[in-house]
């Protein structure tokens, strides 16, 4: 273990951008955990960090369990790693997990498509239920929030793991997917309910969430195989992004059981 002291020092440094900067982790090739339920999500999905940082407090109470990770294991003042945290209440230890682009784009998988989101908590919620309903593959268009920052991670409570995840897609990208797509609309197409009484919604199929003012794009929702609505008794306009996901996306898993 390496007791590091200086708010100067050059791992700290990158430590704090990694864990403040929600892009940064694209030209240092490495992410940023904090906390140990995230670092044991990773640990589960079988994802080995570069580096353990932990507080003094933390390692006193907790760090024989942590040490024999890496060789790289990192001990520093409990104020001198609340500086460097992106968190009100810092969680006292985290990982530096390396990171590199995915491109490929899988082509015959159950799929979600996020369309610009910009929230990132609404984000991360969505990749949760992904993983939770058995999807296999996300994929980002340009423009939306980084699915690697430290928000994005922290809502996604360790989803990532578990999910083929590509970045900064164009439109024309999705084209190789040989699932249908099915977009979600306040205003237009069959209601999510009668398509599924109806036996009309496929098991594998991209479900595509657009931004949260603009919704989905036009050319998506052109290429849409069904416009969905859910239906909303109780009046309101519309729902948040990550609501209609776990609804669309539960109607979906639920085909296959």
């Amino acid at each position: 273990m390496q007791l590091i002291t200086s708010r100067d020092n050059p791992h700290v440094k990158l430590w704090r951008r990694l864990a403040q900067d929600s892009t940064a982790y694209r030209k240092a090739g490495q992410f940023w955990l904090e906390g140990d339920h995230l670092c044991r999500a990773a640990l589960a999905r079988g994802v080995q960090p570069l580096q353990v940082v932990l507080t003094e407090s933390f390692q006193a109470e907790q760090g024989d369990e942590w040490v024999g990770l890496t060789d790289q294991v990192f001990v520093l003042s409990d104020a001198l790693f609340a500086s460097l945290s992106g968190l009100e209440s810092p969680a006292r230890m985290g990982f530096v997990v390396a990171w590199q682009a995915a491109h490929e784009v899988l082509t015959d998988v159950a799929t979600v498509v996020l369309d610009r989101l910009q929230d990132a908590g609404n984000v991360g919620a969505i990749l949760r239920c992904a993983s939770a309903f058995g999807y296999r593959q996300v994929l980002a268009i340009k423009g939306t929030a980084a699915l690697w920052s430290p928000k994005v991670l922290r809502a996604g409570m360790g989803a990532h793991f578990g999910l083929h995840l590509v970045e900064a897609l164009s439109e024309a990208d999705l084209a190789a997917l040989q699932v249908p797509l099915l977009t979600t609309s306040s205003h237009e197409g069959p209601f999510l309910h009668a398509l599924l009484q109806a036996g009309d919604l496929p098991p594998k199929c991209a479900w595509v969430f657009g931004h949260e003012g603009q919704g989905v794009s036009a050319g998506l929702m052109a290429r849409a195989r069904h416009q969905v609505r859910i239906a909303q008794p109780g009046g309101e306009e519309s729902l948040n992004v990550a609501t209609a996901a776990a609804i669309c996306l539960h109607a979906s898993a639920t085909v296959s059981l």
